[in-house]
Order: C-alpha cells, then sequence, then structure tokens
C-alpha cells in the first residue's frame, strides 16, 4: 500500500502522472483540458470518433472550452483524444464522466458507468487511482465499481484507489469554471481520498474532502435537489400569481430586499439540462430502496414538469385575447436551448412547448443562435431554425420567449411583434401604455 500510494503521489506531485478522462462531453472536455494546463500528459477517452478527432485537431466542440486553449495544449503533446480504449493501462488516473440518464420508468440508468468500468477492469495494473465523476445515487462506487475492480484480483488502497469527486460544471457560466469551483473529494477509503484529493489539488484552487464516496455522491444529489424543489416551489408561486393577477417577478424583487432568510429563485417555462431534471429522481430511487419516500422532490417534479402545458396556456390565452385561435396561428418561439447563451438541448421544456402547441395545430417555427435545428421525438420531426428579422417577428401572431439568449434585442422585439408570451422577464423594462395587452409575463 504504501509504495504504490507512495509513488503515485510523487508523480501527481511532479506532474509525471498521466490523466486519462472518460467522456469528452460538458464535464469530461473541461476537465481533461485543465490537467493538461496543469502540466499532465493527459488523454481523453471517446466513443465517439469525431469529437476524438476534433480534439486531435485541437478544435473545441463545447463553447466553455476555447478552442485555442485545445490547439495548444494538443501542439505541446500534453493533450490527446483517442478510442482506443486499451490505453487506459498506461494511465497513472482515470477520471469517468459518463452521462447517466433515466430510464422511461425514471429509476438510474448507470449502464454507461458499467461500460466504462469494464473498459478500465480490462487494462487495470497496479498503482492507479480511479475516480467517478458522473452523478449517480449514493452507493455506487463502492457498491458497484469497486466489486468490478475487486474482480482483478487487485486489491483496494494496496494496488488501486478509488474516489467519488462530484462534477460540477455549470455551462455558459462565466464566473465559475473548473478551476475556480471547490472540488468535493470522497474516498471508499482514507487512503484512496487522500490520493484524489492530492490529484485535485494540482488543478483546481479547493479541495474540500468528505468522509467517503457515499457523502460525495448524496452532496451532488442535494445540490440539484435544492434547485430543483425551489424552482418548483417559484414555479407555483407563479402560477399563483398569474392567477390572482400579481406580478411574480415583482414579488421576488420586493423579497430578495430581505437580507437574510431568503434566496430568490426565478420562474421560468420548464427545468432542463442533464442535472436538475434527472438528478432528483437518483435521490429517490435509492430512498425508495429503503422503503422512504422522497415527497418534496416528487412534488418539485410534478410542478415542474407542469410549466410547458401552462407556457402553452398562457399562449392560448393571450391569442384568445387578441380574437385568435391557437389553431393556425404562426407562433415563433425564440431560444430552443434549455439555459442561455449555450447549445445544449439536453431535457429542453422548449421542446415540449413546441410539441404542445403543434398538437394544437399552431404554424411553430423558432430561432435560436445557438442551435440551428431540433429533432421532436414526440412526433418525430425535424425543426430548422428561421433567421431573426424585423419581419419574421412581425409576421408572427405570437412570439413566445423561452431561453434568454444575451445576444438578443428583446426590445427591439417586443416593438416589432403582434404579441409576446415572456417566460424569462426578458421584457421587464418595458411596461408604459404602449404594452399594455401585448406582453403577457410568467
Amino acid at each position: 500500500m504504501a509504495n504504490n500510494k507512495h509513488i503515485l503521489l510523487e508523480k501527481i506531485a511532479a506532474r509525471t502522472a498521466r490523466v486519462g478522462v472518460i467522456g469528452l462531453g460538458y464535464v469530461g472536455l473541461p476537465l481533461v483540458v485543465e490537467f493538461a494546463g496543469g502540466g499532465f500528459d493527459s488523454t481523453g477517452f471517446e466513443v465517439d470518433a469525431r469529437k476524438a478527432d476534433a480534439i486531435n485537431r485541437g478544435e473545441s466542440y463545447i463553447p466553455d472550452v476555447p478552442t485555442e486553449h485545445v490547439a495548444n495544449f494538443v501542439n505541446a503533446k500534453k493533450l490527446r483524444a483517442t478510442t482506443d480504449f486499451s490505453a487506459l493501462k498506461d494511465q497513472d488516473i482515470i477520471i469517468i464522466c459518463v452521462p447517466t440518464p433515466l430510464r422511461k420508468t425514471k429509476d438510474p440508468d448507470v449502464s454507461f458507468i458499467l461500460a466504462a468500468s469494464e473498459k478500465i477492469q480490462a487494462a487495470m495494473r497496479p498503482g492507479q487511482l480511479i475516480i467517478l465523476e458522473s452523478t449517480t445515487y449514493p452507493g455506487t462506487t463502492d457498491e458497484v465499481l469497486k466489486p468490478i475492480f475487486d474482480e482483478t484480483g487487485l486489491k483496494l488502497d494496496e494496488d488501486y484507489f478509488l474516489a467519488f469527486s462530484p462534477e460540477r460544471v455549470d455551462p455558459g457560466n462565466e464566473k465559475f469554471n473548473t478551476k475556480n469551483i471547490t472540488k468535493v473529494v470522497g474516498g471508499v477509503t482514507q487512503v484512496s481520498a487522500d490520493v484524489a484529493a492530492a490529484a485535485y489539488g494540482t488543478i483546481v484552487d479547493k479541495v474540500h474532502p468528505v468522509s467517503s464516496a457515499r457523502v460525495a455522491e448524496a452532496c451532488k444529489l442535494l445540490e440539484n435537489t435544492f434547485r430543483a424543489v425551489n424552482i418548483g416551489l417559484v414555479n407555483e408561486m407563479a402560477m399563483l400569481c398569474h392567477t390572482l393577477g400579481i406580478d411574480t417577478w415583482e414579488v421576488i424583487a420586493a423579497a430578495a430586499t430581505k437580507p437574510f432568510g431568503f434566496m430568490p429563485f426565478y420562474p421560468g417555462p420548464g427545468i432542463g439540462g442533464h442535472c436538475i431534471p434527472l438528478d432528483p429522481h437518483y435521490l429517490s430511487w435509492k430512498a425508495r430502496m429503503h422503503g422512504f419516500e422522497a415527497r418534496f422532490i416528487s412534488l418539485a417534479e410534478e410542478v415542474n414538469s407542469r410549466m410547458p402545458e401552462h407556457v402553452v396556456d398562457l399562449v392560448i390565452k393571450a391569442l384568445n385575447g387578441h380574437r385568435k385561435p391557437v389553431n393556425g396561428s404562426k407562433v415563433l418561439i425564440m431560444g430552443v436551448a434549455y439555459k442561455r447563451d449555450i447549445d445544449d438541448m439536453r431535457e429542453s421544456p422548449a421542446l415540449a412547448i413546441i410539441e404542445k402547441l403543434q398538437e394544437l395545430d399552431a404554424e411553430v417555427s423558432f430561432h435560436d443562435p445557438y442551435v440551428p435545428e431540433i429533432h421532436l421525438e414526440g412526433n418525430g420531426t425535424r425543426l430548422r431554425g428561421i433567421p431573426l428579422s424585423n419581419e419574421t417577428v412581425a409576421s408572427a401572431d405570437c412570439v413566445v420567449i423561452v431561453t434568454d439568449h444575451r445576444n438578443i434585442d428583446y426590445g427591439s422585439v417586443a416593438e416589432q411583434a403582434q404579441l409576446v408570451v415572456d417566460t424569462r422577464n426578458t421584457t421587464r423594462e418595458l411596461r408604459d401604455e404602449r404594452f399594455d395587452g401585448k406582453i403577457v409575463r410568467l
């Protein structure tokens, strides 16, 4: 134990440890680039040859990772990508950053983690540190991964080290990134935790060790369940305020003046992305396995999943107020990415809104500066985005602002539009009589 641990810690300190990251998406690519920038020989492992080829050409396909950085590290021979998983045997540190979706039953799907673990198992050798970053239920690292790696005959803390460290990526966030977000690290044992903390300590500003991998796994789920529950609360408040004829956004702004005991959350057309819509289900699933019903999580999911339908109801009522049926009306959706200033479509509420409007026979089009085309799984159709112009906006019977990209002038959109349903409060400054009856806010 002491020998392999000592050797690996020396390699980490000297930046001679070789780092392999499995999965080069929104989590894995920024991470492997950060290690390359920290002076480590870094390799990204991908099943998608197109992504691996792009990296090896020095190109980034993720907005948060500048192509210039990728090109510099590739040219410096510090960064490469491959689809050959046998090269895992050459890595001293292996970090798993693969998707963890839900099955149709909303149970955890850890098949990508299992596939990555089997690749690692086939290439394992003494002296390696393995870290799981993919969001999952508490117990995955020691109940699922450890037995797989123990099958090799290698012993934990003697031959290999195993830990969990939750990813905290926030796509499009210009303030917080891999380096300056505190890294929570929990090992299956204290020895493994120490080695993992040392590895991350070379590339991030602060490491926060916890007592176990289970604590680290639960930490990530709490973070996103906290957001899901509070978003559910404020979404329900928005529907209530609409019923009472009260401006939701003004209520929140007033409450936010309290210097303690209140944290502002804001309503929206629904929740999207890979984390908030999915992660709470991992926690509630694990709770059910132990006979505990997580009622807050279920209620928040119920409220948040109703928001696309609520937005469509607002469109219907707004059109009715202009003596127009939704059937045959031209509806322009502004923004289809799940959040501002990115191209990520995962779980975007815009897709549900578009499908529901199409079911009502509206003529739906969309504009998004980051997304050229969308695929609607519900009806199997594809839509291509349309250019944004005064004519495009003016010809729509209703413009629905779903994603508030900052490179769009929403004041100009509101000026040109016949009718606006604003789910993001982008038109908050437009409150004079010219817009009475023209703008409907969530």
